[in-house]
C-alpha cells in the first residue's frame, strides 16, 4: 500500500476497519432516561473545569439502538450530568456501557463518547418499561417505569435530545503524558421525534469496582421519559483544550 493510499483509510485493521465511515443514522432509537436527584459533593470530584455544575442532578439512560447504519443493532446505557459551559446548557457525558465493538471503538476513536464494553438491555414487563445494565455478570443498574402511562410534549422530548452533550477526549502519547486532552462538544439536530411519553419511575443503582454508577447515588427521582426518535449522530468540535 503506497503513502498517500495508507493516509486514505479511516479505520485499522486496514484489510478490516473497525467500523465504517459515517454519518451514522438511527431508527427507532428508543430513549429511555430517569433524571434524580444526588450528592452535589460528589459531582464536583467528577465533573471537569470549565464546566459548571447547575444542580445536583443526572441522567441515567438507557438507549436501544434497533437500526443503526454501519454499526448495527445494539443497546447503550450510562450517565449524564446536567452542566454548563460559558452559559450554555448540556449535558456532560460521565460514562456509557454498550454491547457493540464496532460503536465502543467509533465512539472512542472518532469521538470522544466515554464507551465501555457492558451488557444493558431495554424491554417491556407487563406493564412495565424496564431497562438493566450488567457489568461483566454482576447487576449494576435496574430502571423502571410505567409504561406509556402519560404522553410527553413532541418538542420538549426533542428540546431534551437536542441538547449539547459535553465530553472528554483524552489520548496519551508513547512516553505516557498526555497527547491529546481536550473538552468536546457535539449538539443533534436532525431529529424526527416518533412519541414520547412519561410515568412513574424507579431507579436501583448497585456498587461496583468497575463500573461505579453508585458514586452518584440516588436521592429522589425528578423526571423519567421513554421517547422513540430518528437521529442522525453529529460531528464533535473542540471547544477546550487542556494543553
Amino acid at each position: 500500500m503506497l503513502k498517500d493510499e495508507v493516509i486514505k483509510q479511516f479505520s485499522t485493521p486496514l484489510n478490516s476497519p473497525a467500523f465504517p465511515r459515517g454519518p451514522y443514522k438511527f431508527h427507532n432509537r428508543e430513549y429511555f432516561n430517569i433524571i434524580y436527584l444526588t450528592d452535589k459533593d460528589a459531582l464536583r470530584k467528577i465533573v471537569p473545569e470549565p464546566l459548571e455544575i447547575d444542580e445536583p442532578l443526572v441522567r441515567f439512560e438507557i438507549m436501544a439502538m434497533h437500526d443503526t447504519s454501519g454499526l448495527g443493532c445494539y443497546t447503550e446505557s450510562g450517565q449524564a450530568i446536567p452542566v454548563s459551559f460559558n452559559g450554555i446548557k448540556g449535558d456532560y457525558l460521565h460514562m456509557m456501557y454498550l454491547d457493540n465493538e464496532p460503536a465502543i471503538a467509533v465512539g472512542r476513536e472518532v469521538s470522544a463518547y466515554p464507551k465501555k464494553l457492558g451488557y444493558p438491555k431495554l424491554f417491556v414487563d407487563s406493564d412495565t418499561l424496564v431497562g438493566t445494565l450488567d457489568y461483566g455478570k454482576l447487576r449494576v443498574a435496574t430502571a423502571t417505569m410505567g409504561y406509556k402511562h402519560k404522553e410527553l410534549d413532541i418538542k420538549t422530548a426533542k428540546d431534551d435530545i437536542c441538547r449539547p452533550n459535553y465530553m472528554l477526549k483524552i489520548v496519551p502519547n508513547y512516553d505516557g503524558n498526555p497527547r491529546i486532552c481536550e473538552l468536546i462538544s457535539a449538539t443533534v439536530t436532525d431529529v424526527t421525534v416518533h412519541e414520547a411519553w412519561t410515568g412513574p419511575a424507579r431507579l436501583q443503582l448497585f456498587d461496583h469496582a468497575m463500573a461505579p454508577l453508585n458514586d452518584l447515588p440516588v436521592i429522589e427521582i425528578v423526571s423519567s421519559s421513554h421517547i422513540v426518535a430518528d437521529i442522525t449522530l453529529p460531528q464533535a468540535k473542540v471547544i477546550y483544550n487542556y494543553l
